[in-house]
């Protein structure tokens, strides 16, 4: 089994790398899936979120307001911090559980958005990642995906730097480009992995 760090700031294009990935046989463990399955209604996790930041943050069906939460601790490290001391552990021990349920030959890709900031990749054999400029992640997030602008600023300052994330890299792909550019950079990757 290889397994893989596989991260890149917001708006880098993580999602389109590990469905390419996905799509040429990796398994892919994908840490904002998990996250979001942890805190799912009756789960310990929502409970022990509420408890941390009260009733405000659910929706009137009973589920994580994530927007809301999202407006909340990305203004204030500190709460930020509280949440990840709730969820990270969760994440960890249902990444753990699916990792072990792909075969000795697989290629295990961990997509984890926090990895630099979390001092995760001694936890790999690899890491690769998903390199764009700054300018590119902002227009991503304002054109695609609908934020604000200080929104998706605000977002952006709260993880890593493009440099410490290069810095940690054992493989980079480019995705300041167009999305045809990026398919046959991971085809390269996904046959470094599969070598390794």
């Amino acid at each position: 089994m290889v397994k893989v760090g596989l991260t890149g700031g917001i708006g880098a294009g993580k999602s389109e790398v590990s469905r390419l990935l996905a799509s040429y046989g990796a398994v892919i463990v994908d840490a904002d899936k998990i996250a979001r399955e942890v805190v799912e209604p009756g789960t310990p996790g929502l409970a022990a979120v509420v408890e941390e930041f009260g009733e405000d943050v659910l929706a009137p069906d009973g589920t994580l307001d994530r927007p809301k939460l999202g407006g909340i601790v990305f203004a204030h490290p500190g709460k930020l911090k509280a949440l990840n001391a709730i969820v990270h552990p969760l994440v960890g021990a249902r990444s753990a559980e699916l990792e072990a349920s792909a075969g000795p030959d697989a290629v295990v890709v961990h997509d984890v958005p926090l990895l630099t900031e979390n001092g995760l990749a001694p936890l790999y054999d690899l890491v690769v990642v998903i390199d764009a400029a700054p300018e590119t992640q902002l227009d991503r997030l304002v054109r695609l995906r609908g934020m604000a602008e200080d929104e998706a600023k605000s977002r952006m300052a709260a993880q890593a730097t493009r440099e410490q994330r290069l810095a940690i890299a054992d493989l980079v792909i480019d995705n300041d480009g167009p999305l045809e550019a990026l398919e046959p950079q991971v085809r390269k990757v996904w046959e470094r992995l599969r070598n390794a």
